[in-house]
């Protein structure tokens, strides 16, 4: 993607979608400081220009049945690329794992599950997760609980500066 030149009005739609992304376009507008017409046409450039991947519900993991969330550290014992696209191909056909990262250093991905409880996720473990091809050894941590879940980037809708790592 190239990267394009953002506005100040542009960083206000991206941050308030990011937060609210049900807003309707008067409201989005309005919190921008322009009319519906340009808001829209500026909401369908950052869509066209990838600013803006998708609009997603927060969904209620619990109250859906879903109590287990559990991070998973997964070695490969080959990591050639082609290994390595058929792991993530395979990643995409489980409905539970929400996330995939591929990483730098002792560990080769990494994997946020959910499961509707402790033994369905052994399950998953042993005839899914460690029976693919390739893998050579998984680490399971139990998340307790999440003290922060923010979706997005912190967006500097003022221009100031990126903070640096003593105001992190």
């Amino acid at each position: 993607m190239r990267r394009a030149k953002l506005d100040k009005i542009d960083l206000k739609i991206l941050a308030d979608l990011q937060a609210d992304g049900r807003m309707t376009n008067v409201d989005l507008a309005k919190r921008a400081g322009i009319s519906a017409p340009p808001c829209l046409r500026r909401v369908r450039a950052l869509e066209k220009a990838g600013f803006l991947k998708g609009y997603h519900a927060d969904v209620n993991a619990e109250a859906l049945g879903f109590g287990v969330t559990v991070f998973a550290q997964v070695g490969l014992s080959s990591q050639a690329e082609t290994d390595l696209k058929a792991f993530e191909a395979r990643v995409l056909t489980w409905p539970q794992v929400r996330e995939c990262h591929m990483l730098a250093g002792e560990t080769d991905f990494l994997l946020k599950i959910v499961a509707h409880d402790w033994d369905s996720y052994q399950r998953f473990l042993t005839t899914c997760l460690t029976a693919a091809p390739n893998v050579s050894h998984v680490k399971s941590a139990l998340a307790i609980r999440t003290a922060k879940n923010e979706p997005g980037v912190p967006i500097d809708v003022e221009g100031g500066e990126e903070p640096k790592g003593e105001d992190i």
